[in-house]
Formats: structure tokens, sequence, C-alpha cells
């Protein structure tokens, strides 16, 4: 089965127009062979365990090109770092890419990683008289070092089979036996390691080690990639910019193993792309990658007779693209990857299983990039559908069937399944596909305007003094980005290249809409939600300044109660108000008010700054002095006693309990308070300003308090005023103590 895979980021060279790696040198790949024994009934075949030349890739061929495996097909081998042996691994029964005169018949090939034991198992499903192909034999590839390490061994789980069929677990009693007529399939082997293929006489040699056969070791004199004669198709320019390459040399290609002259498509043109999966191991790394490519050139070549590596392009989890088939990877090369589909498409396969894992995102964006490259050099739409002529009878993986010749459609971009009879690309990468055409399509996906820096926000609106900074995000990866541009009132003011995330513009005062709208590579655009901005540099104003007051509370000598006042507007959009000095505090747009304590004797500058959303802002202030004036500065009347204790102000205070007794003061100031202390005991006093009454005061409380200010007056402006304090004498609790009395001036 063919796949492709989808990496996060394109790696390779930064220049589109470049294919990299044309000065490596090619890599010699080696094969050995051995058949299998078929059982008696012939519906099954085994290989019993044994020792093997060293090898990282095999696949299970037959006799007949055109016959399928219909049963079950599964491998072993053993760790040649750890020597132990693996579970079973079951490899898909049909390449399904169909290459017009293959050699033999075969599965997809598996990357075990470096082994050098091996045992098999084929069983039929039972549903054929016809049993099992002919010729069986398991053909193992080891691919060559060329300068990278070994990739690690499959994951043995893999099912790629279109026909569900449940794979036998090891304690199965009945797992090892059907196959084998000797009973003897999962048993060390007596015979001899398993020998070269007479087709490949190279012996395998470990990395780095210079082989004693010349045949061998001897390095293949580099062969370019065949130049299409003048009868082969152009190579048209696309809409889309090419992405990088490796070419066939950069990934050791041994060009004298396929020497035949490539074929193109019949029309001469590309309509539609097959993504497949290699159904390889996912646990290789980027440096690995070469290897297993070679090693799938090496088995669909020498091991199944094709004329060169089936897919068009291959595409590592990093996002690496590999050059597939020779003929040059701008022209419309017929590839053998998807069955009475191969004349009118490419084929790229990501190297991996992705049954039940995604490729990774730099891999899916690298199929994308390349899909979208090849489709626009013919004007076909990714993201559209396309219709194609069976060049063949067949079934695919949904069950849907259709005669030779019949005309099928097809999304542009899909998967190996939708025309053959194949898990492949896997489940969880087939749900991806719809991302691929999005990617390779476009518009830009995701567009949103994150933030505008230099700005307030309130009430779904931002608000700014002229400059602005709008930071936006997308989806879609930058390298599909052509470029974005900044829309005021729905006119572009800036211009970014794909790879920016913000962009500035000053605005003219007044209401604005602004918005980010982005160019995929397509040429297709997409536009943000817009945001409102409102540009405006009136300040804010303080209809009403600030104003100091005495409140009511305990006094000190450093502390005493007050109360700051103010109102703050704006034409759009307060957004605080904050005191400066003589203290820190900030406040809501819609407070008016705040209390604090203020040392008495000591001028004070209370200085407010309002601001308003745009970055505006206007301040105010308002000095005060609170002056303590104690009771013995009072004019007296009638019977006080003078008492003294800690817990009065200044140390000292007045008590009468005689009806009609007075303590009268003269200031000039804005704000006045009675300081009084108070107990269960205490009686009620009469409050006179400027001669007239003005409040009678119950000093009566459950506990007893003292240095309370417990009345307060505050007029407009600072003025020359008199306070009177008369004792009211209350019946069965006359008394009334007095800490003085405190004034702002």
């Amino acid at each position: 089965m063919t796949g492709v895979l989808i990496f996060q980021g394109a790696t390779g060279d930064t220049d589109n127009d470049a294919v990299t790696g044309s000065d490596s040198k090619p890599v010699a790949a080696h094969a050995s062979t051995v058949k299998l024994r078929n059982a008696d009934d012939g519906t099954g075949a085994s290989l019993a365990r044994r020792d093997a030349e060293r090898f990282s890739m095999l696949g299970m061929t037959w006799t007949d090109p055109n016959a399928r495996i219909t049963g079950r097909v599964e491998v072993r081998t053993r760790s040649l770092t750890t020597g132990k042996w693996s579970p079973w691994l079951r490899l898909d029964g049909d390449s399904g890419q169909g290459e017009n005169g293959a050699a033999r018949g075969g599965t997809e090939p598996a990357w075990v990683g470096p082994s050098d034991g091996v045992g098999a198992r084929v069983v039929s499903n039972g549903q054929t008289s016809a049993g099992l192909p002919a010729g069986l034999r398991l053909d193992m590839v080891d691919p060559g070092s060329g300068g990278t390490s070994v990739v690690e061994p499959a994951a043995f789980v893999v099912e790629e089979t279109g026909t569900p069929a449940t794979t036998p677990s090891e304690s199965d009693p009945q797992s090892d036996v059907s196959p084998d007529p000797q009973g003897t399939a999962d048993q060390p082997s007596t015979e001899p390691p398993v020998s070269a293929s007479p087709s490949l006489s190279a012996t395998p040699t470990e990395p780095g080690t210079p082989s004693a056969s010349p045949s061998a070791t001897a390095t293949p004199t580099p062969t370019p990639t065949p130049t299409p004669t003048d009868t082969g198709p152009a190579a048209p320019p696309s809409t889309m910019p090419r992405p990088p390459i490796t070419s066939r040399a950069g990934w050791g290609a041994d060009e004298s193993i396929s020497p035949e002259e490539p074929d193109y498509l019949p029309g001469g043109r590309i309509k539609a792309v097959v993504v497949h999966h290699t159904a390889e191991s996912n646990t290789y790394t980027c440096a690995q990658a070469p290897a297993v490519v070679r090693g799938i050139y090496a088995y669909h070549v020498r091991q199944l007779g094709w004329k060169d590596v089936g897919y068009n392009f291959l595409v590592d989890k990093c996002g690496t693209v590999y050059e597939g088939r020779k003929g040059g990877v701008d022209r419309p090369v017929q590839g053998a990857h998807a069955y009475g589909f191969n004349t009118e498409t490419v084929g790229i396969s990501v190297l991996g299983t992705y049954t039940d894992t995604a490729p990774p995102q730099a891999a899916l964006l690298s199929v994308a990039r390349i899909a979208a490259w090849k489709l626009g050099q013919y004007g076909v739409n990714p993201a559209g559908t396309t219709t194609l002529t069976a060049g063949d009878a067949g079934t695919n993986y949904f069950r849907k069937s259709w005669a030779k010749g019949a005309q099928l459609p097809f999304p542009v971009i899909h998967g190996h399944r939708d025309g053959y009879n194949t898990q492949c690309p896997g489940d969880a990468f087939y749900t991806q596909l719809a991302t691929i055409r999005t990617l390779a399509a476009g518009p830009v996906t995701g567009l949103t305007v994150k933030s505008l820096t230099g700005t307030g926000f309130s009430g779904g609106k931002h608000y700014t003094r002229a400059g602005v900074t709008v930071n936006w995000s997308a989806t879609t990866p930058a390298v599909l980005i052509k470029r974005y541009e900044l829309l005021v009132d729905g006119k572009p003011v800036a211009t970014t290249a794909g790879t920016a995330t913000s962009a500035k513009a000053t605005l003219a005062t007044g209401t604005h809409t602004v918005a980010v709208r982005a160019t995929h590579l397509s040429g297709k655009t997409s536009t943000s939600a817009s945001a409102t901005v409102i540009a405006e540099t009136k300040a804010p104003s303080f209809t009403t300044k600030p104003a100091l007051s005495l409140r009511s509370g305990t006094v000190n000598t450093a502390a005493v109660p007050v109360k700051l006042s103010w109102k703050a507007t704006d034409s759009a959009a307060l957004r605080e108000v904050r005191l400066v000095s003589p203290l820190a505090k900030t406040y809501g747009p819609a407070t008016t008010s705040a209390t604090h304590t203020a040392k008495s004797a000591a001028a004070t500058a209370w200085k407010l700054t309002a601001y308003d959303y745009a970055g505006n802002a206007a301040s105010a202030s308002v000095s005060a002095t609170p002056v303590i004036l104690q009771e013995s500065s009072a004019t007296k009347s009638g019977t006080w006693t003078a008492r003294s204790s800690s817990s009065y102000l200044g140390g000292k205070s007045y008590s009468s309990a005689s009806k009609n007794a007075s303590l009268t003061w003269t200031f000039t100031g804005r704000s006045a308070a009675w300081v009084v202390s108070r107990a269960a005991t205490s009686g009620q006093a009469y409050i006179y300003v400027d001669g007239a009454k003005v409040a009678t005061v119950d000093l009566k409380s459950s506990a007893t308090k003292y240095r309370e200010a417990l009345w307060t007056k505050t007029w407009a402006s600072s003025a020359k005023h008199t306070v009177k304090v008369v004792v009211a004498g209350t019946s069965g609790r006359p008394t009334v103590t007095t800490d003085g009395l405190v004034y702002l001036k």
C-alpha cells in the first residue's frame, strides 16, 4: 500500500528552486531471499526462525505480479543490537501499485531496523479455492549505511489490508501450527543462514566497513536523473512555489539498478494527487530517513522487478521531501503507486504508519506544499474534485466497485484507499486530508486579530490617541502565506511579509474599523473580523474639582480622618482616576470619593490624575491642613471638669454634667469635626454653628470610645466660623466629655 505523511514545517534548502543533495554519492543496497515452505493443503506457508544476513527492511513476494494474498502475512525478526526476537508483525498483503512489467507480486515492505534473524508465516483466509500464490519467498534488504544511522524497528501492530482480520496472539496455540507442515514454524532453524539473492550478489557489510567483495562495495557511478527526450512533456511553470526537495542523489539512489528511461503521463498533465503512507516505523530519526527511502527503492526495483521506486515523492516525519521516481520533479512522471489510476495522478508517500496516530504537522505541511506546486503546474484546484478513468476494474476500501474504463469522481487530493482496497494512508492520516487540501488551496485559515497594542479597550471598542500596533495570528503556516495587509476602514495602510505577526498604523481622529487581510500563495484571500478603534486626543476633565473634608472616625495627631471627593468625565470613555500624592491609589471611572487620613498641623497636597482609554490625561489637586483645637482653647460657660488620660486627645479632656454648660471655638476653615469620648452613660449635646442650632448629638455608646469625631460640618469655601457645644442635661446620663475640635484650613 502506499501513502503520504504530513510534517510540521519544511526542511531543506531555503531556495524554492533548489533540489538538494546533488553532491551526495550513491549507496549500494543488498538483498537476500529465502523461500517459504508450503502446507500440504496449499492454504498456508511458513519459514522457521533462522539466522540471516544483515537487513533492515523486508517484504513477502510471490511469482505472479497480478496475484494477491487475501489472508494473513506475518513476520518476526531478531534485533542485531539486542539479539531479541520481535513480536509478529503483520504485512499489508498487496503493494497495490500496479507497475507494468513487474517481475513479482509482493506486500508492502516493512522497516524493522538492523536485524540478523527472521521467521514468517502465511495463512489463506479460506475464501478462495486458489489458496496462496505460488513462489512465496521472504525478501530482505539492507539499504547500506550511506553516512546515516539505522532506523528503530517498526511497531508490531500494523494492519494495512483492506479486509479486516484478526492477528493471532503469541499465546494462541493455533497460531504457529497450520502454516508449517513440519510443525517447526516457530523453532530455531537448523538450516544454514539465508543466502543472498542471485539477483543481488553483494554481501552486506557493517556501516563504514569496506567489503572484501569488489562487486559488493564498488561505489556506483553517479547516474543523473534521465533528461526527457525532445518528445517528452514540458515542465510547465506553477502558480505555486516549489518547496525544497532532496534529490535522488541526495538520498543516495543507486541509479545503476534502474537504468530504464522514465514514463510520463499519457495526457501530459496531472489531474490528482494520491496520498499514501509507507507502513514503516514511526520511530526513525530525520537523519535515518534516507536509508528508509533507499530500502523502499531497492525493494521495489530489485525484489518486485519494477523499473523504479513507485512513488513520485516521499516525505519523512520531519517534513523533508525526497525525489521519488526519476524523470524530473517538475515533469508529469508516471509512477506506480495507485493501481488503475497511475496514468493521471502523482503519488506522495509519508514514511511511517498512521493508522492510529496522524503524521506530524511538518509532514502534513510538506505534503500540502508538494501537492500545491504540482497541481499548480496544471491549473488544478487542490480543494476541488476531478474525474479519473479507471485503467482496470477494481474495488476500494469502502467496497465501491467499478469496471475498467469507468469515469469516477475523486477529490483532487485523495487517499490511496479511495481507489484501492487498502487501509492506506491509515485512519488517522485519512482524516487529515481535508487539512492538506485547505493548506494547499487556501485561503489562510484561523486569521484572528489577537490584540491592539497602544489602545485601551472598553465596551467592545478600542481607544487610542493616534498610533496603534495590530497583532494577529493564523493557523495556516507562514510558508504558505504570501502577504498580510493591515486594513483601516477597508483600505490597506500597511503590507507585510507572510511571516509577520504585527503592523503599525496612525489613525486620524474619529471612529475606524481595523482588520487584517491575508493572501495565500494561491492568491486566495481571507480577512479577520474587524475591531472598532476610536482615535481621540481630548483629555478628561474634572467637572467637580477635588475637595477635602473631615469625616467621622478616630482622631490622632498623626491621622485625622478625611474624605477626598471629585468627579471626572471624558468625551469618549473614562478609564480611571489615580491618586498620585500624598499616596498612590487607583479608582474606577464611577468612583467619586475615597476616605483617607491626614497628619495634623501639616499642609498636604492631594493630587488626582484622570485617564481615558485613549491614554489622554488631566490632573487636579487640593491642599489642606488639619488643625486640632484642644478643649482648653475653647471659651467656657458653666461647670467643666478637666480629666487626664493617655486615651484622650493630647492626654486631657473636659467633662460636664451641668445643663447648658458650653464650649465655643472660633476658627477660619472649610470643614470642622467635634471630637468626644463616649460611653453607655454619656448624654446629649446641642451644636450651634455661627449662632444657629444645627444638630443634637447623642454621645451614648455601648462600647467606650475615645477621640471620636462624631459630628462634622463642611462648607463650600474657607471662612471664619464659630462652633458652640451646649450640654443638653439628658436625664439619667447628663455627662458630656469632649476632646476638642478639628478643622481644615
